[in-house]
C-alpha cells in the first residue's frame, strides 16, 4: 500500500512538471481560436508545421539555436579543461592558503550575478569583445560550480590507485588523464549537461553585451520574437511555436543522453 501510494505521488508530481511543456508543445499545432476555446485541451487543431514555418518566416530562430548552440559547447569545453586543472590542483597539491584559496573561490559563488556585471562589461569593453560571441564565451569560460562539482568528485577517489601511478612512474598530467579523469567521467558528462543547459538558456548576461541580431543567442531571440508580435493573444500559436523549436535541441540531448546524466548523479563518478 505505501508503495503504490508513493509511486501515485510521484506520477501526479512527474504530471504536473511535464504538463507545461507538453502544453507548449501541442498549443504549437493549434490555432488561436482553439486554444481560447478549450485551453486545457491536448489535442491538436492539425498535425503540419504551419505555426512553426510562420514561426520561422517571423525570427531566424535556426540561427539563435546555431549561436546558443555553438556558444554553449565552447563555454562547456573550456569550463571542464580549466576546472578539472583547477580542481586537480587543490584536490593534489597542499600549499599554505590552499583552504583559504578554496573557499575565496567558492565565495565568489555566493555573489549575485548582477554584481559582477558592470567590471564584466568593462572588461570587454576594453578587449573589444562587445556585442560578439567571443564576449560571451570568454566572460563565461571559468565556472565555480564546476570547479567544485569535480573537486568533490576527486576526493572519492581511492588514494591506492593515485599511490599505484605514482610507483609505476607516472607524471601528474598522466594521473589526471589516464586516472583521475576516466574514473570521473560520469560526473564530468553531468556536469558539462548541467552546464550546457545553463549556457543555452543564458538570458541576462547576453542580452546586455549583444545588440546585433546575428549575435542573438536563442533566449534573447525569444524575447524579441515575443515583444515584437503585438497582440499576445492573437499570436499565442506562433510564439509556442517558436518556444518549442527553442527546447527542441535539449530534449533531443536529454533523451539521448539521460541514462549518464542519472549514473553521474547517483554516483558521483566513481567506481568501486
Amino acid at each position: 500500500m505505501k508503495r503504490t501510494l508513493r509511486y501515485l505521488v510521484l506520477i501526479i508530481l512527474s504530471f504536473m512538471t511535464f504538463f507545461p511543456l507538453l502544453w507548449m508543445i501541442t498549443n504549437s499545432f493549434k490555432s488561436t481560436e482553439t486554444i481560447m476555446r478549450s485551453p486545457l485541451n491536448l489535442l491538436p487543431d492539425f498535425w503540419d508545421l504551419r505555426n512553426f514555418t510562420g514561426a520561422l518566416k517571423l525570427a531566424p530562430f535556426d540561427l539563435y539555436i546555431a549561436n546558443s548552440a555553438f556558444t554553449a559547447v565552447i563555454i562547456v569545453i573550456l569550463q571542464l579543461f580549466l576546472g578539472i586543472l583547477f580542481a586537480y590542483g587543490l584536490y593534489r597539491f597542499k600549499f599554505k592558503g590552499s583552504k583559504v584559496l578554496f573557499n575565496l573561490v567558492l565565495l565568489t559563488y555566493m555573489l549575485p550575478a548582477a554584481a559582477t556585471y558592470v567590471p564584466s562589461y568593462v572588461i570587454l569593453s576594453k578587449l573589444d569583445l562587445i556585442d560578439t560571441l567571443m564576449g560571451i564565451i570568454v566572460s563565461n569560460a571559468i565556472a565555480v560550480f564546476t570547479i567544485y562539482m569535480l573537486y568533490t568528485s576527486f576526493i572519492q577517489i581511492p588514494k591506492d590507485l593515485i599511490e599505484a601511478a605514482e610507483v609505476d612512474g607516472a607524471t601528474n598530467w598522466q594521473i589526471l588523464w589516464r586516472v583521475i579523469v576516466p574514473f570521473c567521467k560520469s560526473s564530468i558528462l553531468t556536469n558539462a549537461l548541467i552546464q550546457f543547459v545553463t549556457m543555452y538558456n543564458n538570458y541576462m548576461w547576453p542580452s546586455l553585451i549583444t545588440n546585433s541580431k546575428s549575435k542573438y543567442l536563442i533566449s534573447v531571440g525569444l524575447n524579441k520574437f515575443f515583444t515584437s508580435q503585438g497582440n499576445f493573444g492573437e499570436n499565442l500559436p506562433l510564439l509556442m511555436a517558436g518556444n518549442t523549436i527553442s527546447v527542441l535541441p535539449l530534449l533531443i540531448i536529454f533523451i539521448v543522453l539521460q541514462k549518464y546524466f542519472i549514473k553521474g548523479i547517483s554516483d558521483n563518478g566513481v567506481k568501486g
